[in-house]
């Protein structure tokens, strides 16, 4: 597949309500994007997309046009903490694609240009990834680590982890 990568705009808050939907895994749990929308814990990874720290890309399939993954990150604090707090200075990753066009490198392309964009800005990204989460691999290969003691059970029972990359 065709596409290109752009920055994300506050325009695409409502794709990013999809990948977040998808990030979350909901679509296995039966759930809707409404149930991404309105869960606490989840929405503040997107809800008013456009802060002053928030930073993402999109890859768009050109022969369509339409919107296919995204990867941004947000800077949340102790007052208001993800999944994958670590800091105040350390912001979180959300990242998916949809699920047809998964497994050709979007994400990874993604992730190349994201990163490129955070290391001039912050220390390092967090994130939280489920233990049978096969990105757990592409996350690993990029340079996040595991943070020690951080494994809990997540919101369906199993294995997730935060992980964290320095940027040096």
């Amino acid at each position: 597949m065709d596409y290109s990568i752009r920055l994300l705009t506050p325009q695409d808050e409502a794709f990013l309500w999809q990948m977040l939907y998808e990030a979350a895994h909901m679509r296995e749990e039966g759930k809707t994007i409404q149930d991404a929308i309105s869960h606490p814990d989840l929405s503040k990874y997107v809800k008013g997309w456009g802060l002053k720290d928030d930073v993402g890309f999109v890859a768009i399939c050109k022969s369509s046009n339409q919107p296919v993954g995204a990867a941004w990150i947000r800077l949340l604090t102790q007052e208001n903490p993800g999944y994958g707090y670590v800091d105040d200075r350390t912001p979180e990753l959300a990242i998916a694609t949809l699920p047809e066009y998964r497994n050709q490198g979007i994400g990874t392309k993604l992730l190349i240009y994201l990163l490129a964009a955070a290391r001039t800005s912050y220390p390092s990204i967090s994130l939280t990834v489920r233990s049978s989460n096969p990105a757990l691999h592409l996350y690993q290969r990029l340079g996040w680590q595991i943070v020690p003691g951080s494994e809990t059970i997540n919101r369906v029972g199993g294995i997730s982890f935060k992980m964290k990359l320095d940027f040096d």
